[in-house]
């Protein structure tokens, strides 16, 4: 089942809010967030990603770092 939001619903939910920030307020909004929660962020984004623990253990043999998960969510909402 497929849920649509409204513009006005997406400008309300935490993860599309982030996509709306560029530059110095993306890289403070992100530092504000745990890990996981930008694991989990990772996983809306990109449902074909390896980001989980367990996953990424398994196929890379590490997990994704705090560090590691800010570059990347940068990354895909500055090249979007």
């Amino acid at each position: 089942m497929s849920i649509f939001l409204s513009e006005e619903e997406k400008l309300k939910h935490p993860y599309y809010k982030l996509m709306e920030l560029r530059d110095e307020a993306l890289e403070t909004e992100l530092n504000l967030w745990s890990r996981l929660d930008l694991i989990e962020w990772l996983c809306w984004n990109d449902r074909n990603g390896v980001y989980k623990d367990e996953e990424s253990i398994q196929e890379f043999g590490n997990t994704v770092s705090k560090e590691e998960a800010i570059e990347i969510i940068t990354r895909q909402i500055t090249e979007a």
